[in-house]
């Protein structure tokens, strides 16, 4: 009877043990004190972003590696001219986090994420 009850339970555990995924869990930050525009930042095989960010807002975005290459950050400023920004170059089965800050100096890159052989 014991053994019925532990293979009864077996669905669950495979459930909460099983695979997961690798991704990389990125923000965006903006330390201008004017809203910036059209927010768009490219990685390998796709690209994210939001229409705009207020000043001191995060934006939050979890995304998987498909193929590998750099990142990109293009926004439009208060005075709506496109800037652009070279980002880090990520490998496929990338997992981690990124975090990139947008401020009067320029852009940040802060990687922190690792690639799986």
């Amino acid at each position: 009877m014991r053994h019925l009850r532990l293979l009864a339970l077996l669905p669950l555990l495979i459930l909460f043990t099983g695979c997961r995924s690798p991704y990389i869990e990125a923000t965006v930050s903006t330390r201008t004190t004017p809203p910036l525009g059209l927010i768009e930042v490219a990685y390998p095989s796709a690209s994210f972003g939001t229409q705009g960010l207020a000043p001191g807002a995060d934006f939050h975005y979890r995304f998987k590696v498909l193929g590998s290459g750099d990142m990109k950050l293009t926004y439009t400023d208060s005075a709506h001219h496109e800037q652009k920004s070279q980002g880090p170059f990520l490998k496929e089965g990338a997992e981690g986090k990124i975090t990139i800050t947008i401020s009067p100096e320029g852009t940040r890159w802060q990687p922190a994420f690792t690639s799986k052989p």
